[in-house]
């Protein structure tokens, strides 16, 4: 069993607890959600995981007894399995509104989890989010903040350079195959989508047929970092548009993966244009793409949308991993202007470029100088990430950053 990595959400979430009845710790399979509550908590609460068909059913036959059983502070882990404790735990901490962390709550459906958790506990309960392990988090670094929060990037740039990275690229974040080397990787990704599938998909109405989901699932990892046309992805796989769309709701929902809007000054805009799609685990995307081994991954035709997923990925995780809200985009123009990613800061936009390559040059910052003329607050700086160890001004505020500094 690998050690504990220690991770970003943990002051997070002891101080969520402090202040709420109830947390409610939300995100993927095997994302080390109930880990990092046994960590944050040990044995000052007790823990029942809510997946066991007896205690599920213990808990659906007497709520009142099953929680008067348990007490409070308790760990209801996979809650969405026995939703209808709710209603009850609600109950509970009315009686007992100013005791704080009565209920630590966690769960993988986020579709019907936060629906029932928005109905029934509206006010009481703070909602946390755990993805994969980010690479400040790998790295042991869970503290440091991302790099456009810093106001200057101290010390030697990161060592290892491209074969590094793209190891690390197929082994993903999650965090059993990312700490423990020796685990097989193909083997460890084939058996989570199967469980992903028969405990998470099966048990959502959108989804009927599971070896055409899967199917859907392969051919949307290779529209990675591509804009979706869900007409065109319906028409290759058989499925209704409509079908696309709900599925594609499913992925999101379960944290597989982020759509990317296109950044416009007017809001609405926003949310009607055309969006790309990214994996949240790159090692997911890449055992769903059928890439083995990272020579291939480095020089295959998805290189460029694995180094893209990995940083679309990272920066969100900086943001859900301090329990805050992600605003990222990314930006094109008509006439062929684009920047990769942009996130909304509280000092203006930040545009990102990133380049698989391990050779930054000026050049590979001109659609994010293009972005500062179009857009209005814009910051001053901007950075191109790429895959190789050399850290470098480009010019016009532009930092090349290797990843392993982002």
């Amino acid at each position: 069993m690998a050690a504990y990595l220690p991770r970003t959400l943990e002051s997070v979430l002891r101080k969520t607890a402090r202040e709420f009845p109830a947390v409610v710790l939300t995100g993927p399979r095997q994302s080390g959600k109930t880990t990092l509550l046994h960590h944050v908590f040990g044995r000052r609460v007790h823990y029942v995981s809510l997946e066991p068909p007896d205690v599920r059913a213990a808990a659906v036959a007497d709520p009142r007894g099953f929680l008067d059983a348990w007490g409070q502070p308790v760990i209801l882990d996979e809650i969405q399995y026995a939703p209808d404790l709710l209603p009850y735990i609600k109950e509970r901490i009315d009686a007992r509104r100013a005791l704080k962390g009565q209920y630590l709550l966690s769960g993988s459906q986020n579709i019907l989890l936060m629906q029932q958790v928005s109905e029934t506990l509206a006010g009481r309960a703070a909602v946390l989010h755990l993805l994969p392990l980010s690479r400040r988090e790998l790295a042991g670094e869970p503290k440091v903040a991302p790099p456009w929060e810093r106001k200057a990037l101290d010390g030697a740039p990161p060592k290892g350079g491209r074969r590094d990275f793209w190891a690390a690229m197929l082994r993903g974040e999650f965090p059993e195959p990312a700490a423990e080397p020796r685990r097989d990787i193909a083997l460890w990704y084939g058996s989570y989508i199967q469980t992903y599938l028969e405990r998470d998909v099966r048990t959502l109405r959108q989804v009927g047929d599971l070896t055409q989901f899967q199917m859907f699932l392969r051919a949307l990892a290779a529209r990675t970092a591509q804009l979706i046309n869900f007409t065109d992805m319906g028409r290759d796989l058989g499925l209704a548009t409509n079908t696309v769309k709900a599925w594609i709701s499913v992925l999101e929902a379960t944290y597989q993966i982020v759509m990317l809007r296109p950044y416009h000054a007017n809001v609405g805009k926003r949310l009607v244009k055309t969006p790309k799609v990214y994996f949240t685990d790159t090692g997911m995307l890449c055992y769903l793409a059928g890439i083995r081994d990272a020579a291939h991954a480095a020089a295959g035709p998805m290189a460029g949308a694995i180094a893209e997923s990995a940083v679309v990925s990272e920066a969100l995780k900086s943001f859900l991993h301090r329990g805050l809200e992600p605003r990222l985009y990314f930006w094109r123009t008509a006439t062929g202007d684009e920047v990769d990613l942009v996130i909304e800061t509280p000092t203006g936009l930040l545009p990102l470029e990133v380049k698989a390559t391990a050779t930054p040059m000026p050049i590979m910052a001109r659609g994010i100088m293009r972005f500062r003329e179009t857009i209005r607050g814009t910051r001053r700086d901007g950075f191109v990430v790429h895959t190789g160890d050399v850290r470098m001004p480009l010019g016009g505020g532009v930092i090349a950053l290797p990843f392993g500094d982002f």
